[in-house]
């Protein structure tokens, strides 16, 4: 009866602990978090408690599996003991990431909402990204040679490693440098502020937003929803266009290309009609003005300003949109026209009036000497 009671006990009574210990710290967690709803990290704690109870369920059987008198725990003592272990590891490691993300999260968060330049906020979230990033692979590598380190024959081995680990090192360099390249490309886009999260980008002749930004890779949505993914090293070795580096605000252009019989005035005085009733417009600044001409047109730029580029871009189709219409209803004559008609030939030519007759090509008349 001993060896049936005595199992049931160490294990119910870890997974009993290990339960109630879950539940107190996650209804103090919440109780927390409502008497302080201005902070998220207590909120943000409570994705830590699957991990905290796998920690401590672990704990608690690797320290009292051994007084189970069992006769298959007696047998394979030394490999649930390893098992244990190893889950014991990784459970801590799972737990100081989950940590470390709610600690980082809720800084970001306290920090974005009382910021008020949007760009520097763009920018801590990018190095924030990175750095939990660099936090989760450095706990990784940790926990891996952790649990590597419990098994003895691997002592042996890392002894024999350490005698060849330049050589290694050597070789793993040069098979890994593109990789080791976008790995401090992506260090220089965290901290250098190159490109941030949430900048509105120009890369290859694509129009995108940076959605994600890792130690390799870099995705850009674009604007019809489509995913780039481009390595980080192409920002550091080649040029692109950010529209939101400094600010967001931005100037755009609307060409017409018209007759030469426009009324300037008149559309100048439509154009800021459009632009008043706009709410795209950031009342900066506008004008047109005629840029070029051709012997059968005249190119009018029409010049607006918008706080952002999804603002300048639908301001530019508003513009464009009204004043074709306004144009095409009040003065048509602007509209530019293209001459179909053919040109007359020879045959075609009107008949021509004839030439007098010169006096040398009429003889003499009558009564002439």
């Amino acid at each position: 009866m001993e060896d049936v009671l005595r199992p049931l006990i160490v294990i119910g009574g870890s997974v009993a602990i290990t339960l109630l210990v879950g539940w107190v710290a996650d209804l103090v967690v919440r109780r927390i978090d409502a008497r302080h709803p201005e902070t998220p990290l207590w909120d943000l704690l409570r994705r830590c408690r699957l991990p905290l109870q796998l920690v401590l369920c672990a704990a608690l059987l690797r320290g009292s599996y051994t007084s189970v008198r069992f006769k298959v725990v007696e047998e394979h003592e030394a490999g649930i003991g390893q098992t244990l272990t190893l889950v014991l590891i990784g459970a801590v490691a799972w737990l100081a990431v989950r940590v470390a993300a709610a600690i980082v999260e809720s800084t970001y968060a306290r920090y974005a909402a009382n910021a008020h330049d949007r760009a520097r906020v763009r920018r801590v979230r990018t190095q924030v990204t990175l750095i939990q990033r660099i936090v989760t692979a450095v706990v990784v590598v940790v926990t891996v040679a952790a649990m590597l380190l419990t098994f003895p024959a691997m002592k042996t081995v890392g002894t024999s490693m350490l005698a060849s680990a330049g050589v290694i090192g050597i070789v793993a360099g040069v098979a890994a440098q593109s990789t080791l390249g976008n790995l401090f490309a992506g260090l220089q886009i965290a901290f250098g502020d190159m490109v941030r999260i949430g900048d509105t980008v120009v890369v290859d002749g694509e129009w995108g937003t940076v959605e994600e930004i890792t130690l390799t890779y870099l995705v850009v949505t674009t604007w019809d929803e489509r995913r780039i993914t481009m390595p980080v090293s192409y920002f550091t070795s080649k040029p692109f266009e950010n529209w939101t580096r400094g600010t967001p605000r931005m100037t755009g252009t609307v060409f017409f290309h018209l007759d030469h019989t426009t009324p300037i005035d008149l559309m100048r005085e439509r154009l800021h009609e459009v632009l008043m009733k706009s709410a795209e417009w950031d009342r900066r600044a506008w004008s047109l003005v005629i840029t070029d001409t051709t012997p059968s047109t005249i190119q009018v730029r029409a010049l607006v300003t918008a706080k952002d580029s999804d603002d300048i871009w639908t301001l530019r189709c508003v513009v464009r949109e009204q004043m074709v219409e306004w144009l095409r209803r009040e003065h048509p004559y602007a509209l530019p026209r293209i001459n179909t008609a053919h040109a007359p030939g020879l045959r075609e030519a009107p008949d021509r009036p004839q030439a007098p007759p010169r006096p040398e090509d009429i003889g003499p008349g009558p009564g002439t000497a």
